[in-house]
């Protein structure tokens, strides 16, 4: 039996399990630390209360675990387990124990549980080597994950930057597993395919005009996601001349909300109006310079793909702390290009190997506009662009669960020869 240790049903991975369950040569069941996104819940980056609106809690067996009071996804203290969870898996004959990461106590906890009740431990995060550590925590880093991941007996790797991460940490090949960052690819081309027609009718509702180039933001308004690029950059190509017809699309909320409005001209906004359709008034950023933007608020998972449909082109802009980007992966299942920038994890599997141009170092607005402006220029099918995530599938990472339940008790994942507690040294 497997048992998948994560903080809550996030709309990213439901429907992994549910593949997983599909597939059916796997037993498991997903254990929840909280049930956070089941219901109204709020989000602080986001700033709104919310639900998914896809299926969260069926097609799959699961359950909640009982957990300390006012635990959160985001708190890593309170996000802890109640009681001995090594006695919950010997109860149900656990053999192996997959978590998804070390962001939350309930994590730590689960590996030392995990080896007490004699199941190996699956590791399936997001961080990578990208992101540069200050010197003087790079001995802490190395000392904490070294004795998290001598815990680890099998890695599942979302990309070529997180696998490279466990390599710096002397896991060895033999250890090393493909399980794709991935979304739901057929579903994200199914809904946009059903839009498509209907391109013009959603640009004129958000007040995109027929022939410019709309470029799309989709993400929380905040620091790390860097929208205000998107802004500086449509300014650097509309004075120049190259692209004289942009307009923004912006899809999302968060604290950043006022400033990115204040400096565009903002043509239409779901929020401020209370309408649903036409192009609004709302009489912020009138100048001419500053660039026409559309404000689509939040959308769900079932409305996201009008945004998709709408655009020419996302843009994620984001530094180090986008250690993925899966709305590269729902935009580019639905058909559309991305330009993200180098700091994202995702974009040497996803963006580079088919385009290097679209790829841009982060926080550099003349490279932004430049991988812009070739974007425009190289316009490809909904297809062609479609076939970028094909490998990118929930299939790959439910082959590599199959694979690894089929084996017998795995050696240690890390070389013998440096052992990742004691290379203090090695490259971060």
């Amino acid at each position: 039996m497997l048992i998948i240790l994560t903080t809550h049903p996030i709309q990213y991975q439901v429907p992994l399990w549910q593949a997983l369950a599909r597939d059916g040569r796997v037993p498991f069941e997903v254990w929840y630390l909280t049930k956070f996104g089941t219901q109204p819940s709020p989000d602080q980056e986001f700033g709104k209360t919310f639900a998914w609106d896809i299926e969260m809690l069926s097609g799959y067996p699961y359950r909640f675990l009982d957990t300390a009071e006012g635990a959160t996804p985001t708190t890593f203290w309170k996000c802890r387990i109640r009681g001995r969870l090594r006695d919950q898996l010997r109860a149900v004959g656990a053999t192996a124990l997959w978590i998804q990461g070390w962001q939350v106590a309930g994590y730590w906890q689960a590996v030392w549980e995990a080896q007490a009740a004699g199941a190996a431990v699956w590791l399936r995060a997001e961080s990578n080597d990208l992101a540069p550590t200050i010197w003087w925590k790079q001995p802490l880093k190395r000392l904490l994950l070294g004795a998290f991941f001598k815990r680890v007996q099998e890695f599942l790797y979302i990309g070529t930057a997180n696998k490279r991460l466990y390599e710096k940490y002397n896991v060895t090949s033999a250890h090393l597993h493909p399980a794709p960052y991935a979304v739901d690819n057929e579903r994200f081309a199914d809904q946009a395919q059903s839009l498509r027609a209907q391109r013009s009718e959603l640009r004129r509702a958000w007040g995109i005009p027929p022939a410019s180039f709309c470029l799309l933001f989709c993400g929380k308004f905040v620091a790390k996601k860097r929208p205000a690029d998107l802004i500086a950059t449509a300014n650097w190509v509309r004075a120049d001349g190259r692209l004289p017809n942009i307009h923004l699309l912006f899809v999302g909320a968060g604290e950043l909300g006022n400033e990115l409005r204040s400096a565009c001209t903002v043509v239409y906004d779901a929020e401020r109006s209370g309408i649903s359709g036409g192009c609004v008034d709302t009489g912020i950023g009138s100048p001419s310079h500053r660039p026409p933007a559309s404000f689509a608020g939040f959308l769900n998972q079932t409305e996201i793909s009008r945004a998709y449909v709408a655009a020419d082109c996302l843009v994620l802009p984001s530094d180090y702390g986008e250690t993925w980007g899966l709305v590269v992966n729902e935009a580019l299942a639905s058909g559309l290009p991305c330009v993200v920038s180098d700091a994202c994890g995702c974009a040497e599997d996803l963006i580079s190997p088919a385009d290097p141009q679209l790829t841009f170092p982060y926080a550099d607005i003349s490279g932004l506009a430049e991988a812009i402006v070739q974007s425009c220029r190289r316009r490809r099918s909904p297809e062609e662009i479609g076939r970028l995530v094909a490998n990118q599938s929930f299939g790959r990472t439910v082959q590599t669960a199959v694979t690894l339940s089929n084996l017998g008790k795995p050696s240690p994942a890390c070389s013998s020869s440096v052992h990742p507690r004691l290379s203090l040294s090695a490259k971060e």
